[in-house]
């Protein structure tokens, strides 16, 4: 019994000094900054004199302050639209790439390949695509342009689809909507019969089009116009979709972890059962993701409520109102240009940053254990 207690506490002693240095890595420069941090939201600190005791006077002030509240508005709705796009995006990139097909890993990679490229050079190439003669504006211009041309297409894949997955039935096989070797098909005599019609000039890209010149960044227009604080900064979209194709891949890789874990069995006895892709995908796939799922929105809400590295990077090339964010009030106001800081502000703004994630994840919590 004695030797059994020393090796319990020999393991014991040798996991925790395993974990002594993280510990003391978390404790230093997390453990004490928290407590510094609360600490300053209740003085008045410029960084050069001693700090003084003023109470509520910081959360009262950040409450009053408009910037503050613009920064709030614009970190919780980036936070919940980025958060529930990604994930969305996540699920259905995972799903395609579960696949098994020739090449899949090669799409893999580059699905990828934005999660491991620095955010910085995303974020320049991203203030290149979204000029007034970015590539942004260039394909919706060519949108617009051959706008008769993708209609037709659309159409006449739509049309060979349906016609093939009727055909199919009425002879007795239960094709889906949506099976890919119909499908495969269908965009092949549709991509033939627009060609056709665009010889013959039936169809034809629409002649006299003028460039669009969508100001994306450097513009305080929201969406929708006129919607007060229930709009969406047209700066701030931008870079939401930005956002999304970075981080999306990441979580892409969670669920594809998640989807090698599902039985194959339980796909098989609904394939016997006649369910359909979409109805394994619905009560098969979607449930047995749940716990992912749950990990996927809580580091989305977590990172998407810090976001600061790319508004910092667009600085002026885009009104601060427009993309300012509580990560970036927070260093606004710690390290302002041309102006005394204001850590006992920014310390305030920082303790309500530390606050929403938590509450975000709880509340989470709580409806993933309702349900």
């Amino acid at each position: 019994m004695p030797w059994r207690w020393n090796r319990h506490v020999q393991e014991a002693v040798a996991a925790y000094l395993f974990l002594l240095p993280f510990a003391l890595s978390l404790l230093i420069f997390f453990g004490y900054a928290f407590v510094r941090t609360v600490y300053f939201s209740f003085t008045d600190y410029n960084l050069f004199e001693s700090p003084s005791w003023v109470g509520l006077q910081n959360y009262l002030a950040i409450i009053q302050d408009n910037r503050f509240l613009l920064a709030l508005r614009n970190s919780i709705a980036f936070s919940v639209i980025v958060t529930l796009a990604q994930t969305a995006l996540a699920l259905v990139l995972a799903v395609v790439m579960n696949n098994r097909l020739r090449g899949i890993t090669v799409f893999r990679t580059a699905y990828y390949l934005p999660s491991v490229t620095s955010s910085v050079v995303i974020t320049l190439m991203f203030i290149w695509m979204f000029q007034r003669t970015g590539v942004m504006n260039y394909l919706i211009t060519a949108a617009i342009v051959y706008r008769p041309v993708i209609l037709t297409f659309l159409g006449l894949t739509l049309a060979a689809q349906v016609l093939q997955v009727l055909w199919e039935r009425w002879r007795g096989r239960p094709a889906g909507w949506f099976e890919a070797s119909l499908l495969f098909v269908s965009l092949v005599l549709a991509a033939a019969g627009t060609g056709a019609l665009w010889v013959a000039g039936v169809t034809e890209p629409v002649a006299g089009v003028e460039p669009v010149r969508i100001v994306w960044l450097n513009t305080r227009r929201t969406i929708p116009e006129g919607g007060g604080w229930w709009s969406i900064p047209l700066p701030l979209a931008a870079i939401m979709m930005l956002n999304t194709w970075t981080t999306a891949p990441t979580f892409m890789l969670l669920y594809l972890a998640g989807l090698q874990d599902i039985p194959k069995e339980l796909y098989e006895a609904a394939e016997v059962d006649g369910a359909n892709r979409w109805q394994r995908f619905r009560y098969i796939t979607v449930p047995m993701l749940r716990p992912v799922t749950f990990l996927v929105m809580t580091l989305g809400l977590i990172g998407t409520l810090q976001m600061f590295d790319q508004v910092a990077v667009i600085g002026s090339a885009a009104p601060l109102e427009s993309v300012i964010t509580l990560a970036y009030y927070i260093y606004h106001n710690a390290f302002p240009a041309g102006a005394m800081p204001r850590i006992g502000m920014a310390s305030a703004a920082a303790v309500v940053l530390g606050l929403l994630p938590l509450i975000a994840v709880l509340i989470q919590r709580r409806v993933v254990e309702r349900k």
